[in-house]
Formats: C-alpha cells, sequence, structure tokens
C-alpha cells in the first residue's frame, strides 16, 4: 500500500484533538466520506495505520483519499448531529444511509382553526402534527381513506366562515363534517381532530370512550342526528379495534428495531407499538452496507430516521446494543424532549417481539431481492424490445428524456433525466432555466435545453471542462435520446444533433402523450405498441420521470415568485385587479377555492376572466398532484 500523500501528510499533522465531524474528498473534490469522533486526531489518523487495511471497505476508501477537511463541535452529540445533515447533504459513496430518505412520506394535520389532513414529504416547524415517515404511499393513502371514514375531516381550500350556501359532495358523502356552512362548530371539529391523534398514536381505547360520552350528551340533550352520526364512527371505530394486535398487557410505547442483510444488501424492520398494541411496521433499504458490520449500519440507522422522525417513543428495542449507544440517547433525548432507552431484551415478550420483527425483516429482504431480480430481467427484456421496435444498433444501456414545464408562458424550465439499463440515474439529472426565449414556445424551449446540453458534451470531450463538477454526466452520449412531444420536438431535437455531427451517433425518437405514439426521423407515420409491451411502458416511466422532474424544478421557481407575482401570470390580470382580489377574498388560497360567481363579484372580473382564473389554479393542482 502507498502511504498518504505530501497534503494529507500535513493535514494529519494538523489534526486538532477535539470532538467534530471530518470529511474525505477525492481528487475530483467529491465528498466520499464523513464521519464524526470525540477526538479528531486519533480517529482521522486510525485510518491510515496497518491494522485499518485488514478491512476492505477502509482500503478502497483511503485508497480514494485526496484531502481532508474537518470542522470542530463543542461535544460529540454536536457532532452527532452535524455529521446526520451532512451525510443527507452529500450522500457520500462510503457512508451507509437510508436509500432516498428524503421522498418518504408522512401525515401532516395543519394548524388551522379547522385543520385539514394532508400528505406531505416534508417536515416544516409550522405548528402543525406529523406522523411517519411511511414507505408506501399507496398505504398511506389507504390509510387516510379509513381515517376519513372514522373521522370525516375537511380537504378543501375554502375559507372556513360558517355561513356559506351550500356544503361540497363530501359532505353529502359524509366525507366531511362541513364546518363550511356551520353544519359543526370549531369545538366539535377540535375535539373529533383530537380523536384522530389519539388513534394515529394508538389510544383507541381513550377515544371510544370519549365517543360514547358524545353519543350519550347528545342523545340526552335530544339531538338525535348527531348522535347517530358519533354512533356510526364508534361502530367504524370497533371494528377497527378489533384487527389490533395486542403484543403486551402493559400500555407500553416502543419502537422495535432488527435488521437482516447479506454480503451486499441491509433491511431494517420497524414494528410501532402503542399503549401495547402493534400499531404499524415499516422497512427501510440501506445503501452503502456492503463491508461494514452490523454497528454501523444500525448506528447509522438510528441517527439518519430518528433525524426526521414525527415521534420518538420513549424506548426502542435492539437486537444487539451499538458502541455509540450513551451519545445516541442524549441526542435522542434532545430531539424528543424526554428520555429515551435503548434496550436490548434477552427473554421474554419483548425478545419474542424482537424476533418477530427479525423474522419479518429477514422475509422482506428475500422479498426485496427477488423484486429487484424481477426487475433487472424486465428492464433487460423492454430495452431488448425498444431496440426491436425502433430499429436501434444495439440495446439503449443509456435513455436521456428532456421536457418542458411552464404555466401560462411564465417561468419557463426544462429537464433532463437519465437512465442507464432501465433504472433512475439520478447522478446525472439536469435542469435548465430557460434564457432566451419568451413566453410559452415549447418548440424553442426545447432546442435551448438540447443545445446547452450537446455544448456541454463538446466542451467536456474536447477538455475544456475536463475535471469540473458534473463534468462525468455530461460527458457521455446517451444510447437514446427521447423527446416529451410528437413531430415537432422531434425536428428540433434533429436539427441539434446535426448541429453537433451527432446524427449517426445518437438515436432520437418523440413520445406523445396522446396515443403513447412514438415518432421516429424521417418517417411520416407514427408507431404505436401495444399497451402493455415493455418497450413502451419502460419509455412512459423514462417521460413521466422527467415531467416530474420538470414540474418539480417549475413549481419551486414559481414559489419563488411569491403571492403577488403568481396572480400576475394570469392574463388579463393587471395590478389593479391584482389589489382587487385580494382585497376581496383575503388570501391566495380564498381565491383558489371562489367559485366563477364569486370571482365575478369583484370589479373587473368578468366570467370570461373569472374562468381563466379557475383554470390557471386548476392546472396548478393538477401539477402538485403529480409532482406527489
Amino acid at each position: 500500500m502507498k502511504g498518504p500523500s505530501e497534503l494529507i501528510e500535513q493535514q494529519l499533522a494538523t489534526l486538532p484533538t477535539k470532538p467534530g465531524v471530518y470529511l474525505m474528498h477525492n481528487l475530483k473534490g467529491q465528498v466520499i466520506y464523513v464521519g464524526k469522533a470525540i477526538n479528531l486526531a486519533n480517529r482521522v489518523r486510525s485510518y491510515f495505520h496497518a491494522s485499518a487495511q485488514e478491512n476492505a471497505k477502509t482500503r478502497r476508501l483511503v485508497a480514494e483519499i485526496a484531502s481532508l477537511e474537518w470542522i470542530i463541535t463543542d461535544s460529540e452529540v454536536e457532532a452527532l448531529i452535524l455529521e446526520a445533515n451532512l451525510i443527507k447533504k452529500y450522500r457520500p459513496r462510503f457512508n451507509v444511509r437510508l436509500k432516498d430518505d428524503k421522498r418518504y412520506p408522512y401525515l401532516k394535520i395543519t394548524p388551522e382553526d379547522f385543520p385539514k389532513v394532508l400528505i406531505t414529504r416534508r417536515m416544516e416547524q409550522d405548528g402543525g402534527r406529523y406522523f411517519g415517515p411511511y414507505t408506501s404511499t399507496g398505504a398511506l393513502r389507504e390509510t387516510l381513506d379509513l381515517l376519513r371514514r372514522l373521522f370525516p375531516y375537511r380537504t378543501c381550500d375554502r375559507e372556513i366562515t360558517g355561513t356559506d350556501a351550500k356544503p361540497c359532495l363530501y359532505f353529502d358523502l359524509k366525507l366531511c363534517l362541513g364546518p363550511c356552512i356551520g353544519a359543526v362548530d370549531r369545538t366539535e371539529y377540535l375535539t373529533m381532530l383530537a380523536q384522530l391523534t389519539e388513534f394515529m398514536e394508538g389510544r383507541t381505547e381513550n377515544v371510544m370512550r370519549d365517543l360514547e360520552r358524545q353519543i350519550r350528551e347528545a342523545a340526552e340533550a335530544l339531538h338525535f342526528e348527531r348522535a347517530a352520526r358519533v354512533r356510526d364512527r364508534l361502530l367504524a371505530l370497533r371494528q377497527v379495534t378489533e384487527r389490533q394486535k395486542i403484543v403486551t398487557t402493559a400500555a407500553l410505547n416502543q419502537d422495535v428495531i432488527a435488521l437482516a442483510r447479506d454480503e451486499n444488501n441491509a433491511c431494517v424492520e420497524v414494528f410501532f407499538v402503542r399503549n401495547g398494541k402493534l400499531l404499524g411496521r415499516e422497512y427501510f433499504v440501506m445503501e452503502g452496507g456492503a463491508g461494514a458490520d452490523d454497528n454501523e449500519i444500525m448506528t447509522a440507522f438510528l441517527q439518519q430516521f430518528y433525524a426526521n422522525a414525527a415521534t420518538i417513543p420513549p424506548e426502542i428495542l435492539l437486537p444487539a446494543q451499538v458502541a455509540e449507544a450513551a451519545v445516541l440517547q442524549d441526542w435522542l433525548r434532545t430531539q424528543r424532549g424526554d428520555v429515551v432507552y435503548l434496550n436490548v431484551p434477552h427473554e421474554g415478550a419483548a425478545r419474542e417481539l424482537l424476533d418477530l420483527a427479525a423474522t419479518n425483516a429477514t422475509e422482506t429482504l428475500t422479498m426485496l431481492k427477488a423484486q429487484w431480480e424481477a426487475d433487472k430481467h424486465r428492464n433487460e427484456l423492454a430495452l431488448q424490445e425498444l431496440q426491436t421496435a425502433l430499429g436501434l444498433p444495439r440495446a439503449p444501456v443509456r435513455i436521456e428524456c428532456y421536457d418542458i414545464s411552464t404555466t401560462q408562458g411564465v417561468e419557463v424550465v426544462g429537464s433532463m433525466v437519465v437512465f442507464e439499463h432501465g433504472v433512475a440515474k439520478k447522478s446525472d439529472y439536469r435542469r435548465f432555466k430557460i434564457k432566451t426565449v419568451t413566453g410559452q414556445d415549447d418548440f424553442a424551449s426545447m432546442r435551448e435545453v438540447l443545445m446547452r446540453r450537446f455544448d456541454r458534451w463538446r466542451r467536456v470531450s474536447s477538455g475544456e471542462l475536463k475535471g469540473t463538477r458534473g463534468s462525468q454526466g455530461w460527458g457521455k452520449l446517451p444510447d437514446l435520446v427521447v423527446v416529451d412531444g410528437g413531430k415537432g420536438q422531434l425536428g428540433v431535437a434533429v436539427e441539434v444533433l446535426q448541429a453537433f455531427e451527432l446524427q449517426d451517433q445518437v438515436p432520437v425518437v418523440g413520445l406523445a402523450k396522446r396515443h403513447e405514439e412514438l415518432f421516429k426521423p424521417g418517417e411520416s407515420h407514427s408507431l404505436v405498441l401495444e399497451p402493455t409491451d415493455p418497450a413502451i411502458l419502460l419509455l412512459r416511466r423514462i417521460r413521466d420521470e422527467a415531467h416530474r422532474f420538470a414540474i418539480t424544478y417549475h413549481r419551486q421557481r414559481r414559489q419563488k415568485r411569491g403571492l403577488a407575482s403568481q396572480l400576475d401570470e394570469i392574463p388579463g390580470i393587471g395590478p389593479v385587479k391584482r389589489r382587487g382580489l385580494l382585497s376581496h377574498f383575503g388570501s391566495l388560497a380564498a381565491i383558489q377555492s371562489a367559485s366563477i360567481e364569486e370571482l365575478t363579484q369583484v370589479r373587473g372580473i368578468s366570467t370570461t376572466l373569472a374562468t381563466v382564473i379557475q383554470q390557471y389554479f386548476e392546472k396548478l393542482r393538477q401539477e402538485d398532484e403529480a409532482e406527489l
């Protein structure tokens, strides 16, 4: 083994003996590992000792280190927090990390007079209540369907005054209590939301007792309709709770965590026990676990999962004690605001529950591996089918797809997504703010995006951008370019490829949305594949991902413009009408939920303009739903 470089030797000599976080960089300046230490000098120098080289992962890491960086902290707990944040930011290749942790959805109760219940992917310090994270959005939506039958919360964006002339359809379907028309007051509505919260926390007995009390009080007051409404909720709740599994007679709140792994993969299973009942379970895939021991994987999971967890119980059961249990417990206490214990049960009901979680973790990992293998086979088949359908010289290993997103010609952006071997390669994704096009011109916007992309390829190939950030991705030529659109977008792509003399090297195809038609250069008729054909299914998946990525970026830019500028984007809305709308409705949310009749009550807003306003906000809602 070669010794450390002169630069690293100098850095090792100046390392402080204080607690902190260290970052290891490769030759390209990329962060490849983040760690923490109570003594930075001792910990970082240990990587370069001969004894450390017995570990294959450490050998690979040390071989790539080109420079070091460190940040001093006041304590080991502060170092732990900083380490978690930096891992999330840089996602270093040699760290064990939660796979796609930022995408996990949460259930949120909004901080309003009449709160809504919704799905979100971002926890904010906004006064709302959060539950999760959940790994499956589909399962979470099923939970929401159940909750809404038990606790008919509102989902609309109406300004709740209690004086609306008529409710929405959800009131008639008994999926909303109708606060908009005054069918329920704020006290009763918040009582119901409190019951929902208790239900999510596993305290169903409290909820049922409260519902029974409400029925008695309503009946005694001769409010028979209300009594019947609450009775229906109670009966539905009893049916649900009968299916919940009691795992302990003690009313304990615990998270039970088990680990299953093989040489390359690791899966963590979490059982959520609330008030002695198994409330649910989730699994999480850990990346970068090859070569890491169980302690490192479990420590990384605890650190990253509970950094964003909506709730932390007073006790967490583990299969084995982690090396930094004391530091983690101190940190968890700050996260929860109360004491948290990391315990390892050796017998009794707790051990049996841990063993059950371990069995589920093993089964989950087996299922995931089978799924990954099936996906790999399916992708290979799809690429072969795509090669045949398009008459390509070889199966397209690297596919790039481009899309344009805008609203009324404002904040026009483009996206480039990359799939390799049928799998998304998010590190090569790129987004473009359109600079040279005014208004809505999809053809010109697509031309700008493609020109900028292949100009980057030219500059990397010539050595002009060699070694710069992201140059590796820009320097690769795709085996297939897919543009979202028909003949017009395809024609633009062909022109750009000809400008760079790539027309014979890079195949291109257009994918139109309406009938999922494929357009090839030089062919007048479109190619329509069977809806179940693996090739078209793959292309649709890639196109939808490009669309999602573009919408996300467009939405970010739109939000930065602020409330007033959003209204300015609507054709026909100038400063005077904007002020009139805001003065009349008071908020953007109220404008969004207003009917055409309500909009026309504002001076200067005709029926035609009111329709344009509604269509504008409806498009924004559709884009937001598509992103989720």
